[in-house]
């Protein structure tokens, strides 16, 4: 059995998908695939959001009692994490607003 372009390339699986939904050519859409990517996607975010939460939370208690360990990269790693929990947030409003 020859492999499907999902196995083979998933950039260019998810762009025929998105073609084959703008042209409304749903019988044509790898159903299984693309349900087993849209369940595993939240969970992606969720996991990526805990992660950075932790990583700023870790930084941020060591910031506040352990003063001899801050440098310019701790404090740029705090704030980059800042700035990636933001970015994060902000997509998943967007993503909860263009849902109604």
């Amino acid at each position: 059995m020859p492999m499907s372009s999902y196995e083979q390339d998933f950039y260019r699986w998810t762009q025929e998908q998105a073609s084959l939904l703008r042209e409304g050519r749903l019988s044509a859409i790898d159903v299984d695939h693309l349900i087993e990517e849209l369940e595993t996607m939240d969970a992606r975010e969720r996991r990526e959001l805990t992660n950075r939460l932790r990583v700023l939370l870790a930084h941020l208690l060591t910031w506040r009692y352990q003063p001899g360990r801050r440098s310019r990269s701790w404090r740029a790693t705090i704030d980059e994490q800042r700035l990636s929990l933001d970015d994060l947030l902000d997509r998943q409003s967007q993503s909860a607003l263009n849902a109604r």
